[in-house]
């Protein structure tokens, strides 16, 4: 579940896929580990054929450590016509970087998003960028984890496709003193305003820890709140999950660094989640290990095997994904399709 459903019922945003965000990773390049890969995951099954039009979608970073966004990568897509689709990339710094509309340097103009199985990969200066459908990374025992970790050895997303964001970088174009903060977020635009409706920072942090009637306050609120309005939130599912006292749980989350919910990232030290998230990291067993106060048993699973040692580093998309198994019915996933030429 990463962040790929939403809340205690498993929706999608305003019920429309395009609008899920599934999963952020950032890892130092496998090409060149002084530039930074940035990945952004959406469209939960690529349920939909395209990213939503009236959408921003936004990679923040906050390099100072005051979880205030310093850097702000914004992606706009056009609509989908004739089976085609394009993209904008601007980079806004400062106060900027803290605007909800997409401003700042445009660093891609219209670039063509992959809707096939060939990846279009653009290149500016100094950053590479790729956006469109491909393998999904993100590796889970779905029915395991939502039934006390009784561990069924089946991989919900084995074989299924996702829309990514992948941008990468030198890492000196970041900032950070060293340590650096990302976090996600999509808002679409209702009666002529931006309105936030999902984000994504810590793997699993919307789906275990949110209920369906705290996930929008969530959503719409800034990392920078987050402990003073969901630690006790938080607290209360560790509580009944694995049994800590409410003093412990307090101490674990804070530990984790889980609030505010900001990926950390420190490329001069060791990358691994928590510190950033490679597309291999089993960040489900890290959960249920926290969550289950160490009790879960090792689910067994493995990562995917299709990833790319090169950029855009996501796997091929998979020509013909598995049907939703028939239980998906009550998550509503049973109308999800594969999109067209591999997606």
């Amino acid at each position: 579940m990463s962040n790929h459903f939403t809340g205690l019922k498993l929706g999608y945003p305003d019920g429309d896929a395009r609008l899920d965000l599934t999963d952020l990773y950032v890892f130092p390049s496998p090409e060149d580990p002084s530039r930074t890969v940035l990945v952004l995951g959406a469209n939960t099954f690529a349920k939909e054929p395209d990213f939503h039009p009236d959408a921003v979608y936004r990679l923040n970073i906050d390099n100072n450590g005051d979880t205030a966004t310093d850097i702000a990568f914004t992606m706009v897509f056009s609509p989908l016509r004739g089976g085609r689709q394009t993209v904008t990339v601007r980079r806004a710094d400062g106060a900027d970087a803290r605007n909800p509309e997409a401003v700042g340097e445009v660093i891609f103009a219209d670039v063509d998003v992959s809707l096939g199985a060939a990846a279009a990969i653009a290149e500016a200066g100094p950053y590479r960028f790729f956006a469109g459908v491909r393998s999904d990374p993100f590796f889970l025992d779905f029915l395991g984890a939502i039934h006390e970790f009784a561990w069924t050895g089946n991989d919900l997303l084995a074989d299924q496709n996702v829309f990514g964001i992948v941008l990468e970088m030198p890492t000196t174009l970041l900032g950070g003193q060293p340590r650096l903060a990302v976090w996600g977020r999509v808002s679409v635009r209702r009666q002529g305003a931006l309105v936030p409706v999902d984000r994504a920072g810590h793997p699993t942090d919307a789906s275990f820890f949110n209920t369906d009637d705290t996930k929008s306050a969530y959503d719409a609120g800034e990392p920078a709140d987050d402990v003073e309005r969901f630690l006790d939130q938080y607290v209360k599912v560790l509580e009944h999950v694995g049994g800590y006292t409410p003093d412990a749980a307090k101490a674990a989350i804070l530990a984790a660094d889980l609030l505010p919910d900001l990926l950390p990232y420190d490329p001069t030290a060791p990358v691994g989640y928590p510190n950033g998230r490679a597309l291999t990291d089993h960040v489900v067993a890290t959960r249920m290990a926290l969550l289950s106060n160490g009790t879960a048993p090792d689910d067994g699973l493995q990562p995917h095997s299709d990833l790319l040692d090169r950029f855009p580093y996501l796997g091929p998309p998979h020509a013909n994904p598995a049907p939703i198994p028939a239980w998906g019915a009550e998550y509503g996933w049973l109308d999800a399709v594969a999109t067209g030429d591999g997606g």
